[in-house]
Order: structure tokens, then C-alpha cells, then sequence
């Protein structure tokens, strides 16, 4: 159900698996609607800075905990991607407002440790259905928000997205040089 990633940075990475329900092009932009199952993951907010300021130190802590920093002292392997809910004011520019996840490998899912650091949470998040767009390079905000834009523009003002958040997903650590994948996710309302 969940792939391995190598990775020469980290070993292996389990990614989160997807039903994939359309591959689509329109305007010379290529898109996907992917389907992702309900699932338990770690997260850690932030309000009051910037989506650059912040960002890596929430993926640090998020990493510290899968790490073994955990009352268990289990090191739970890597995952990915690591999703960034970003919530766009009308300007398109992001409010200072953001919560980072990371999807608990499967083998922890029934059971996640307990984290130590009073920061991090355990979530469950439902099944979800996405408008993906992906891309690559090192990619922060300015990078985001015009993915973001593109995919928008894209879909047009009648497909049934919700605009209020979308995701910012990177699936490569910080050191990877080339090759990275960076993904933008918009919510499909459920009928």
C-alpha cells in the first residue's frame, strides 16, 4: 500500500500512496486528481511568522520526533511528503498561519509514540481527494504561491476546491542538490 523512495541522503523513505483518478492537461499545465486514505500524522503549528521563517524549524521538530525524540525512543524511519497547510489571504499572499505534518510510517499508525516535545501532536486526518501540480527545484513560499496560482488558474473558478487552505508538499530533505519533487495540493470539496 505505501511505496519506497531511495534515497542516498537517508535510505528508505516510505511514501504515502495514492489512488491516482485522473492525469490531466489543460493550458500546458499537467495535473493530477489523486485519491489518499485516512491516516494518523504528527504535526506541529505555528502562528505569527512568516511560511520561510518558520518552516524549517517545524520540520525539524516533526523530524526529531520520527526520529526517537519520543517517550518510546523509536526511531520510526522517514516519510514522506511533508505537508505544509498554508491558508492564502484573498491577495494570494499566505497568512502567518501554518500547520506542518508528516504521515506516521504504516507500521506505527495503530499505535504512534508518544512525542516528548509538547509541541508536536498526533492528528488523524481523513481520507482526502487533491488537485495535484507538482514541480521541482528548492522551493519556499514565493515558489509555492505560484504553483499555487498556476494550478488556480488551471482549474478555473468553477472547479469544487476549497479555497480558504491548500498544501505545500516536499519530498526530499534539505541537502538533496537535484532531482527534488515539491508538490502543491488543493482540497476537492466532497460532493
Amino acid at each position: 500500500m505505501f511505496g519506497m523512495l531511495k534515497n542516498s541522503l537517508f535510505g528508505n523513505t516510505e511514501v504515502t500512496e495514492y489512488k491516482l483518478l485522473s492525469s490531466e492537461t489543460q493550458d500546458g499545465v499537467s495535473f493530477e486528481v489523486r485519491r489518499y486514505d485516512g491516516a494518523k500524522y504528527a504535526v506541529v503549528s505555528s502562528e505569527g511568522r512568516s511560511f520561510d521563517q518558520v518552516t524549517g524549524e517545524l520540520v525539524r521538530k516533526l523530524l526529531m520526533y520520527i526520529g526517537g525524540s519520543n517517550e518510546q525512543g523509536v526511531a520510526m524511519g522517514t516519510a514522506a511528503p511533508i505537508i505544509v497547510t498554508v491558508y492564502p489571504r484573498n491577495d494570494g499572499v499566505l497568512s502567518r498561519r501554518l500547520v506542518v505534518a508528516i504521515r506516521l510510517p504504516s507500521g506505527y499508525q495503530p499505535c504512534p509514540p508518544t512525542p516528548t516535545d509538547s509541541a508536536v501532536g498526533i492528528e488523524e486526518r481523513p481520507g482526502m481527494t487533491v488537485y495535484t501540480l507538482q514541480f521541482g527545484g528548492f522551493a519556499g513560499e514565493s515558489e509555492y504561491r505560484a504553483e499555487a496560482l498556476r494550478l488556480t488558474r488551471t482549474l478555473g473558478e468553477t472547479a469544487p476546491y476549497q479555497r480558504k487552505q491548500y498544501f505545500c508538499c516536499s519530498y526530499d530533505p534539505p541537502l538533496k542538490p537535484y532531482g527534488r519533487r515539491n508538490e502543491v495540493w488543493f482540497l476537492q470539496e466532497e460532493p
